[in-house]
């Protein structure tokens, strides 16, 4: 939760967040720009509960297709990861295309055209690289203009000629993919944006969880605006210092957090009681122990008629999440929609360790690391 200091000549970035289940993503967000989240979208009530509990100041817009954005207070910083059900490769891969759930990009977008943030960020699957994208026709777009017989002299078809230049690249040998159809809709609003794919595992967690992170920003800064330099990664009007080691919600509160530094180096030794509970997975039990500062919680709530089930706050542990993020009685969630929650969401350090990538190294050479 905020401060009460902080209600009063806030100068942070602020940041306006779609899509945003358990705030995930907002805490990487947060802590990479020294931002403060002020307003969020999120539809599914349990999850929203547990967003505004972490920051209560923030109003929840409700449906993004139903948000005027005219309306909306201007943020720094647009955040989101719009579904994934349609581009996941463990969906129907229906595609990014009008109709479907991940094509509420298209409203993502708008919202970016209307609130022209100075930067963007964007979370999703794997399956952003490889589900192909259905561009919606534009209203009055008419496709079946073709030249006059007289637009080109002579018999176009005996001189080896298109004879339609309108048609060229209509099939092109390889169709669009989601990834793409998402960078060009950021270039057509005037963004310049670069990605990286990293699985969890690169920064210590003990499990892969491969995601796409994309950092977009305008061509055209706002001169006044403008307050992090992303090659010097200096604030420039912040009066408060970064919180560069933690992830944590407005204001920094009082909860423990999971640390975004490098994996240590060298091999995690597990004691004989770590090796004897988790056996093969010893080593990266440890690890991420180590790095999250806390024990792993039990794995497993015991159940006489269903058998075993994943128990939320082993899960939260696993997502690098203060415990009781999500799994805390407060929020009122039951045991089904936290397992949801936490499945759905983001691992605050790998998109920490993301972003401050790609603002280390805003033009690099290969899109793709991991």
């Amino acid at each position: 939760m905020r401060d009460a200091s902080d209600d009063h000549d806030d100068r942070r970035l602020r940041v306006g967040s779609l899509f945003s289940g358990y705030g995930g993503l907002d805490l990487a967000v947060e802590q990479v720009f020294d931002a403060r989240t002020v307003w969020f979208s999120e539809i599914n009530e349990p999850v929203a509960r547990v967003f505004a509990h972490h920051w209560p100041d923030a109003p929840n817009l409700g449906d993004i297709t139903a948000i005027d954005w005219s309306s909306v207070e201007p943020v720094d910083v647009l955040c989101g990861g719009f579904p994934c059900q349609d581009v996941s490769t463990v969906g129907k891969m229906a595609g990014l295309k009008p109709g479907t759930r991940s094509g509420l990009w298209a409203h993502m977008a708008t919202a970016i055209d209307a609130l022209q943030p100075e930067w963007v960020v964007i979370e999703n699957v794997r399956g952003l690289l490889s589900a192909p994208a259905i561009r919606a026709s534009s209203e009055g777009d008419d496709d079946e203009r073709r030249n006059p017989s007289t637009a080109t002299p002579g018999d176009a078809t005996l001189r080896g000629l298109e004879p339609d230049p309108w048609g060229l690249g209509d099939q092109p040998a390889r169709p669009l993919r989601a990834l793409g159809a998402v960078l060009g809709d950021l270039a057509d609003l005037r963004y310049n944006a670069q990605w990286i794919g990293l699985p969890a595992s690169a920064i210590g967690a003990p499990h892969p969880r491969f995601r796409i992170f994309i950092l977009a920003r305008r061509t055209v800064p706002h001169p006044t605006g403008v307050r992090l330099d992303p090659r010097q990664r200096t604030h420039r009007a912040s009066p408060r210092p970064a919180r560069n080691d933690h992830t944590g919600p407005s204001g920094g509160g009082t909860r423990d957090t999971a640390r975004t530094a490098a994996i240590p180096g060298g091999d995690v030794r597990a004691d004989r009681g770590v090796l004897r509970r988790w056996g093969r997975y010893a080593p990266a039990i440890a690890r991420w122990e180590r790095i999250t500062g806390r024990p792993a919680p039990a794995p497993a709530i015991l159940n006489e008629t269903t058998g075993p089930q994943p128990a939320s706050e082993f899960v939260e542990w696993l997502m690098g999440l203060a415990p009781g993020w999500v799994s805390s009685p407060e929020h009122g969630l039951t045991e089904a929609q936290q397992l949801a929650a936490l499945g759905n969401g983001v691992v605050p350090p790998q998109a920490a360790a993301a972003l401050q990538h790609l603002l280390r190294d805003p033009y690099p050479a290969t899109s793709e690391r991991g």
